[in-house]
């Protein structure tokens, strides 16, 4: 049964319907595979029993079926690859030693290349929730995802202290990523060490920020030079400042806003590059939250015009900052599974396992997004483990969906 806020897709129809050739065929199609391959400089030059194409979509596979063994993937793809070619293709299964080779010929810049020719915004302004006027909404946020511990990846991508300092029981790899609040796709992402902060990989990210984007951030992004260099993409900011952080009243909105500044200098002494803000102040009266009746919050934007996006909307959007979230709970627990770490045991197989879990990802989120536009339902209410559920048989199936 849906969860309470969900609806079911209509009588007489399955989500699995709404399958055309696998949902990660339909997302990843082998001319673009194929496409990928050969921009990476990975194309084999014998033939052999896992070709590059099969490994690609082996990984797709394996952040699929997680926990499943490496034979098991490799049994449920090529029966959809055989399918899928009109049974003109046939594989015999290889051993999980051939497996481990293929991956680490194929490497990680073929998924991570794959990603970012793919994964762009889904929502369309016909999608429920997916806009703020005329902005798309997105969110950016970080997360770290357990690996297996292994000596290679325990150098490479070190691992959290405790308080005894004698660090977590798994390395982790850290990842940040813009999510689009209205689908839940993710659409940008930059991955490195858990050494590597939040900040930095946000860097890296807000370059995929374009002007037609509203961007959510929490307070640990708030700061010079990143809100400054995110403002330079021309895409409108709403994102949370520290309590510490102290910003000049210039001018008094009726809205109960004020119009501030943000110095972009090094050196406070400076004021060479300014960017104006707009700081909105407020409370939360929730009786369901009563730690946050205290605290006062308040939002920096670059939208300049209270017209053109007054404060009370700005304050009631800004908790959809929380969808990036749920986002990373979909990713983590549901599609990976609880208590399941990353299974690669070498860091290049872990950046090519992870990019790989954020295509399955975004494969799984285009299915729903294709449902909802169907029904002209809201995407965040239709159930992400029903079409789990659905890529992972259409990925086995050996007939055409009805």
């Amino acid at each position: 049964m849906p969860r309470a806020g969900q609806v079911r897709v209509a009588d007489g129809e399955r989500l699995t319907d709404r399958v055309a050739l696998g949902v990660l065929t339909a997302t990843f199609p082998r001319w673009l595979v194929d496409s990928v391959i050969e921009s990476t400089g990975r194309r084999e030059q014998r033939n052999r029993l896992l070709p590059a194409h099969l490994v690609v979509y082996y990984v797709l596979a394996m952040t699929l079926f997680s926990s499943s063994g490496y034979e098991e993937v490799m049994r449920s793809l090529t029966e959809g690859l055989s399918w899928t070619s009109g049974g003109e293709e046939r594989y015999s299964v290889p051993s999980q030693v051939a497996i481990t080779k293929a991956r680490a010929r194929l490497g990680p810049e073929p998924l991570a290349e794959l990603y970012a020719r793919a994964c762009a915004p889904l929502a369309t302004p016909e999608t429920k929730g997916a806009f703020y006027r005329r902005w798309r909404v997105v969110a950016i946020d970080g997360t770290t995802i357990d690996v297996a511990d292994t000596e290679a990846n325990a150098a490479e991508l070190g691992r959290a202290g405790t308080g005894r300092g004698d660090g977590s029981a798994f390395p982790e790899l850290r990842i940040v990523a813009i999510g689009e609040a209205g689908t839940h796709a993710v659409i940008a992402a930059e991955m490195d060490s858990y050494a590597t902060g939040e900040v930095t990989l946000a860097k890296k990210v807000v370059s995929s920020l374009v002007p037609e984007m509203l961007c959510l951030a929490d307070r640990g992004f708030t700061a010079h030079p990143l809100f400054t260099e995110a403002a330079r993409s021309g895409a409108a900011l709403l994102w949370r400042a520290k309590q510490n952080a102290v910003f000049p009243v210039l001018e008094r909105h009726g809205d109960g806003s004020f119009r501030s500044e943000l110095v972009a200098s090094d050196d406070k002494r400076k004021r060479n590059d300014v960017t104006p803000v707009r700081v909105i102040e407020y409370r939360v009266a929730d009786p369901g939250r009563p730690q946050a009746t205290d605290t006062t919050y308040r939002l920096v934007t670059n939208i300049l015009d209270p017209n053109d996006a007054p404060a009370a909307e700005l304050c009631a959007l800004y908790a959809e900052r929380w969808e990036i979230e749920s986002i990373f709970d979909e990713l983590k627990t549901h599609q990976r599974g609880p208590r399941v770490i990353l299974r690669s045991r070498t860091p290049a197989g872990v950046y090519q396992e992870a990019w790989g879990y954020l295509c399955v990802h975004y494969a799984i989120r285009a299915l729903i997004a294709r449902a909802a536009d169907t029904g002209s339902h809201d995407p965040d209410r239709l159930s992400f483990t029903t079409a789990l559920h659905a890529t992972r048989r259409s990925v086995r199936r050996r007939s055409m969906p009805p």
